[in-house]
């Protein structure tokens, strides 16, 4: 059973997932605290307050705290601004290969291996 455990533990998709994990939550920490600390600095002395959840409105008994969601929409934005230009840059340093070749390889591939086995008959 141990044994299983080491083998599941150190395949190579789960060493990847877990690597993949933690730059994410560090690359999080650092778009959440550009965005905290700079954009909306940035914000607060356009708009003149750095979070807006203080903007509410009362209806009866009830409070629709509108400023929060509005704080979540501008996060939201600027974080997925800040991705696609991440995205945009690593794209541009290392190119992707398309669909379209990795199928020829894909299919050079399995023609090799049928070559190889129909010359082993």
């Amino acid at each position: 059973m141990i044994k299983d455990l080491k083998d599941f533990l150190l395949r190579g998709n789960v060493v990847d997932l877990a690597v993949a994990v933690i730059i994410g939550l560090a690359f999080a920490a650092v778009i959440t605290s550009f965005t905290d600390d700079i954009l909306m600095q940035i914000i607060a002395t356009i708009g003149g307050q750095p979070d807006f959840s203080s903007l509410t409105i009362n209806i009866g008994d009830g409070v629709i705290r509108y400023g929060s969601f509005l704080s979540a929409v501008i996060s939201f934005i600027i974080i997925g601004a800040v991705l696609f230009f991440v995205v945009m840059a690593y794209e541009k340093i290392v190119p992707r290969k398309d669909a379209a070749a990795k199928e020829v390889d894909l299919l050079t591939e399995i023609r090799d291996l049928l070559k190889a086995q129909n010359e082993n008959r």
